[in-house]
């Protein structure tokens, strides 16, 4: 069952005279019960989508276009003011650097009390702390974690701190802009281990993670979204996407990192040849063209449509072609 659908989402940053086209007709569907992994280079607009996604557009950020359908709503991500009343409850961030998310005056049951009072101005404080100390039981930490400050706190702690006050008022989406990012190898697998028993045991409905680390997603994704230029260019269940990219920006990226699939021992990394596109001006075609070794004219010039096939999409001309010749034999 579809949670939540994201469709049209374009946007750009506002720099004096001048406009940059962060996310170009964006869409996305996050399943019920399931995480739906982002990856991409760089610059190539998750994090952007992320601050969106989550009702939380930074103030340099102009949203022209899209709609998120979630709990029988259709919210309009052009107005910022409609969005107060679905953040934290419906939607809800966990956002990348768990060290810079937290006031470092504030000891963390404060910090707690303020977002569960956002939601219900009534609520006492010895509620809220009760609720915080059940959140922060289920993700491991013991309840001293109430009384202390965040330099208090090692990296692992304060990123499970951080998740349990995203998920204090049980939002249905939980969008994560790549919190293992700062995570040593040990806290990224406790972190992985920490969403899924969001997922299973109901606290949160749907996950969108964010990231840039394909092997992390392997594992942890039950589909996966290649972003490439402010575009979604292939979506996928992550055992088929890392086990057979379709669009060649997919198969370009997974050819540049190992992912824990079989087949990979061995394998050398190639990297990805020129560099992203200037996203100053709109792009007619498709953005990965002049990097593509299977480029034809008409990939500069039209946009490629996106063709479902199944339970996977992508968006590039190749695949058309293919589809179009199987259809006439």
């Amino acid at each position: 069952m579809t949670l939540a659908r994201l469709t049209g989402l374009t946007a750009h940053y506002a720099a004096g005279d001048a406009k940059f086209h962060a996310l170009d007709d964006v869409g996305l569907d996050v399943q019920s019960g399931q995480i739906l992994g982002v990856v991409g280079e760089s610059g190539c607009g998750k994090s952007t989508m992320a601050s969106v996604l989550s009702l939380n557009p930074g103030p340099s950020l102009r949203v022209t276009s899209g709609t998120l359908a979630i709990g029988g709503k259709d919210v309009d991500l052009t107005d910022p003011a409609s969005h107060r009343p679905l953040r934290g409850g419906t939607v809800a961030l966990l956002p990348q650097g768990a060290l810079n998310a937290l006031n470092p005056t504030r000891r963390v049951g404060a910090m707690a009390h303020d977002i569960l009072a956002a939601g219900d101005k009534r609520i006492k404080r010895a509620e809220s702390l009760r609720r915080t100390a059940a959140r922060l039981e289920a993700l491991e930490l013991p309840p001293r974690v109430l009384r202390a400050y965040p330099h208090q706190l090692s990296g692992g702690m304060r990123q499970r701190v951080v998740t349990a006050l995203a998920t204090l008022r049980n939002p249905r989406l939980l969008v994560a802009d790549e919190p293992s990012s700062a995570l040593d190898v040990s806290s990224q697998r406790l972190l992985v281990d920490l969403l899924r028993r969001l997922v299973s045991d109901g606290l949160v409905e749907g996950i969108v993670f964010i990231t840039h680390d394909v092997a992390l997603l392997s594992e942890l994704a039950d589909r996966i979204a290649v972003m490439y230029a402010g575009r979604v260019v292939e979506e996928a269940p992550a055992r088929d996407l890392v086990g057979s990219p379709r669009h060649p920006y997919s198969q370009a990226l997974l050819a540049s990192v190992l992912v824990p699939e079989p087949g990979t021992r061995g394998r050398r990394l190639a990297g990805i040849p020129g560099s992203p596109p200037d996203l100053r001006a709109p792009i007619a075609g498709c953005p990965f063209e002049p990097r593509c070794e299977h480029a034809m004219d008409k990939c500069a010039v039209e946009r490629p449509p996106r063709l479902v096939t199944g339970p996977r999409d992508d968006s590039c001309w190749r695949s058309v072609d293919t589809e179009e010749a199987a259809h006439a034999r």
